[in-house]
């Protein structure tokens, strides 16, 4: 029997994003901030209180060496880079992070299958990759934002209610 999850109330906002060129490899990233507003523990959700900045985050990313061209959703407490190709291009790829520590953070705890992503990085990945869709080179990519990401669900218990667990 499938068993549900309780889940938190999850409204989503991009609370920034900014292009960052990581070094001369060319490497390159769209990144998103991203708030999830209205939780207890606000300073774990939201970047104002989390006691970084967007600042000494990107620099961080930067000189963390982060290698190819996406895009990342950063939480105060996890980070997805999101990284078209190489193996081929057509494919996107992602890593997993504790936001804090940089150390790599596995999402495979919904009975073996992996987490893709969450309602904000599911509308930003939809609008990034019609981008790279329709790119003729990867500077015409880079050159859109997505303006993708506030989300709010209606129903965060419809899922268990489903399974008559609600």
């Amino acid at each position: 029997m499938v068993k549900v999850k309780k889940c938190l109330p999850y409204t989503s906002k991009v609370v920034g994003r900014t292009l960052l060129r990581v070094d001369e490899t060319k490497a390159a990233f769209k990144v998103y901030f991203v708030d999830i507003v209205g939780r207890a523990e606000r300073q774990r959700y939201e970047w104002a209180l989390c006691g970084a900045t967007q600042e000494d985050f990107l620099a961080r990313l930067k000189a963390r060496k982060a290698e190819g061209v996406g895009f990342v959703t950063a939480f105060p407490h996890i980070t997805k880079i999101f990284q078209f190709g190489p193996s081929p291009e057509t494919n996107l790829y992602t890593r997993s992070f504790d936001t804090k520590t940089f150390e790599e953070k596995r999402l495979d705890y919904a009975e073996g299958a992996t987490e893709v992503a969450c309602a904000a990085e599911a509308l930003i990945l939809a609008q990034e990759f019609r981008f790279w869709l329709d790119a003729e080179s990867v500077e015409a990519y880079l050159a859109k934002l997505a303006d993708a990401g506030d989300a709010s669900f209606r129903n965060c218990a419809k899922l268990a209610a489903y399974y008559g667990q609600g």
